[in-house]
C-alpha cells in the first residue's frame, strides 16, 4: 500500500469519529465546532500518532481516542488563530473561517468547546487504562497550555514588526507548531510503553519533524498556490512576520528543510519498529504543496 492510500484510509477513519462524537453543546456553538473540525485538513497529527502505533504492532483503537482529542485541540487553535485579534484570516482549507461565518463571539466559543470538550473525550477512552488516560491528558494540557502552544503563539505575535534570529523562530514553532506535533508521538510512545521506554527517540523524531513542518509552512507561503493550500499565499510577509525564508532565503530554507528530514528519517532508522510508512510521511513534510 502506497503512503496516498494509507493516509486516505487513517483520514477516513478519523473523519467519522470526529463527526460521530457528541458534541456538547445543542446550540449555535455545535454548529460552529463542527464547521471547523469537520472541514477536512491534513489530519497530519493524528495520523502520525496512529501510524507510530502500528509500527509498533500495536491496533490503531487504542489511540484512536487520542487523536481526535488531538484534532479538536489543533481545531480549536486554528479558529483562534484566524480570529481579528489574532491573524485575522478570512480564508481557511478554502472556505470562510469560523468568524467569518458565525461571528467573533462564536468563534470563540466554539474554540473553546473544542479544547475543553477535547479532555473529556481523553479521560473516557475506554481503550486505555486509567493511569495511560492520566497521563495523556498531563501531555496534552502541557502541550497546548501556557507554557507550549499558548506561549508559542504569543512569541509569534510579539515577533511581529521586530527582528529575530533563527533561534527565537525555532523556539516559537518549537512551541506554536512543534508541541502538538510532538505530543501524538509521545502519547503513541506512552501507549506502546507504558514505562517510556524510546520516548527520548520519539520525541528526537518529532522535533525535528515538527520544524520542518514549520519551514515548509514558509516556504510554501512564498511559492504556494493559493487555491491549494487553502489561503492566500504572501500573507507572514505582508504582515511583516519573521520567518525561515526572510531570515535564510528561499534555497537556505529549502537547505534547512532537508537536514530537518534528514534528522528525523534518522531517528525513525533507531527505532525497534517498522518504520516504513512513517518514514513516507516524513518525506511528505517536506513534498505537500499544502
Amino acid at each position: 500500500m502506497n503512503l496516498r492510500e494509507y493516509m486516505g484510509i487513517l483520514s477516513k477513519e478519523i473523519d467519522e469519529k470526529i463527526i460521530a462524537y457528541q458534541y456538547q453543546s445543542k446550540h449555535t456553538v455545535a454548529d460552529a465546532m463542527k464547521y471547523s473540525i469537520a472541514n477536512g485538513g491534513k489530519r497530519i497529527r493524528p495520523m502520525l500518532l496512529l501510524m507510530i502505533l502500528e509500527a509498533f504492532d500495536v491496533p490503531r483503537t487504542k489511540g484512536m481516542a487520542t487523536a481526535v482529542a488531538l484534532e479538536m485541540v489543533h481545531t480549536y487553535s486554528l479558529i483562534h488563530d484566524d480570529l481579528p485579534a489574532m491573524d485575522d484570516d478570512d480564508e481557511r482549507r478554502g472556505v470562510p473561517t469560523n468568524h467569518k461565518v458565525y461571528g467573533e463571539a462564536v468563534a470563540v466559543l466554539a474554540g473553546d468547546g473544542l479544547l475543553t470538550d477535547a479532555f473529556n473525550v481523553l479521560i473516557n477512552d475506554k481503550n486505555l487504562d486509567e493511569q495511560t488516560r492520566v497521563k495523556l491528558v498531563r501531555l496534552l494540557s502541557a502541550a497546548a497550555g501556557s507554557r507550549g502552544m499558548i506561549e508559542g503563539q504569543l512569541l509569534d505575535m510579539e515577533a511581529e514588526e521586530k527582528p529575530v534570529t533563527i533561534e527565537e523562530l525555532k523556539q516559537i514553532h518549537q512551541l506554536k507548531t512543534g508541541k502538538l506535533i510532538e505530543f501524538a508521538c509521545l502519547a503513541a510512545g506512552f501507549i506502546v510503553f507504558p514505562t517510556g521506554k524510546n520516548i527520548h527517540k520519539l520525541r528526537w523524531f518529532a522535533n525535528h519533524l515538527g520544524l520542518a513542518f514549520q519551514i515548509k509552512d514558509d516556504i510554501l507561503d512564498v511559492e504556494g498556490d493559493a487555491k491549494t493550500i487553502g489561503k492566500p499565499v504572501g500573507s507572514d510577509e505582508a504582515n511583516n512576520k519573521s520567518t525561515y525564508v526572510t531570515l535564510l532565503g528561499l534555497e537556505g530554507a529549502k537547505n534547512m528543510l532537508e537536514m530537518e528530514i534528514n534528522k528525523a528519517l534518522a531517528e525513525l532508522d533507531a527505532l525497534p519498529a517498522n518504520t516504513e510508512m512513517l518514514k513516507k510521511l516524513t518525506s511528505y513534510v517536506a513534498t505537500r504543496e499544502k
